[in-house]
């Protein structure tokens, strides 16, 4: 089995394939990280696990298959030592009026934003608390601020919010736990919305988003950079036109 290299930490990052993921892999091999990328899309992360070039791995994973997950922890543990640190960041923004037409994307959401990260937290909780890791767990502005038509896509968020609160306290001090909350970014978020005319329209905020995903994801580097006695446990960010 092998061993943690004190020079070279390890981060797992889920919905590596794109976004805030992709983008936080980079900024993390930047400071000396290896990064497990787990993502359903394997040949988006296979890609990018090659342009690392630092050891990196590619797991081809989805978070809502628990048996995927278990088998991802083994190959980290396997190959890179075990984790240092997770980023639940895999999710889905399924908007639209609320009715019983779009059943389906509300179960999505919850089984991938809230039960997906759940699961992965429990699932690489052991191999965090050994030596002292990092949970940062992605939310959304909406985890704070409910709006028509982004109900359940915001309830998965509040969720997010509340349990990593109780987190915070629970796995002190073994595990930091960091809640991230963008606004408006730069990613593919809004082409995945099945309703038509609420894709059209959040579409138009996101083409002209003005934060990057390098952006966001230099923040988590720098948060997960401070001293072991430092938490930083919420961060909430916005472009600076977005009011609400």
């Amino acid at each position: 089995m092998a061993e943690k290299q004190s020079t070279s930490r390890v981060a797992v990052i889920t919905g590596a394939s794109s976004g805030i993921g992709a983008a936080t892999a980079r900024a993390l091999t930047a400071q000396g990280y290896r990064i497990a990328l787990l993502a359903r899309r394997l040949d988006r992360i296979e890609a990018l696990a090659a342009e690392l070039d630092n050891g990196s791995i590619a797991v081809q994973a989805d978070v809502t298959d628990r048996d995927a997950l278990v088998a991802a922890a083994a190959r980290v543990q396997e190959e890179l030592g075990g984790a240092d640190v997770l980023m639940n960041n895999a999710g889905t923004m399924l908007l639209g009026p609320f009715s019983s037409e779009r059943r389906a994307d509300y179960r999505a959401m919850i089984e991938a934003n809230l039960l997906g990260a759940i699961t992965a937290t429990e699932v690489f909780l052991d191999q965090l608390r050994d030596g002292g890791g990092d949970l940062v767990n992605i939310s959304s502005v909406a985890g704070r601020t409910a709006r028509a038509t982004n109900g359940v896509y915001a309830a998965t968020k509040w969720g997010i919010n509340g349990w990593s609160e109780s987190l915070r306290q629970e796995l002190l001090p073994d595990v930091r736990v960091t809640l991230i909350e963008p606004g408006v970014v730069d990613t593919d978020l809004a082409s995945h919305i099945t309703d038509d005319a609420t894709r059209e329209a959040v579409q138009k905020g996101y083409d002209a988003a003005t934060v990057t995903p390098a952006e966001v994801a230099e923040i988590i580097a720098f948060v997960l950079d401070r001293p072991r006695h430092l938490v930083i446990n919420e961060v909430l960010l916005r472009p600076a036109d977005q009011l609400g």
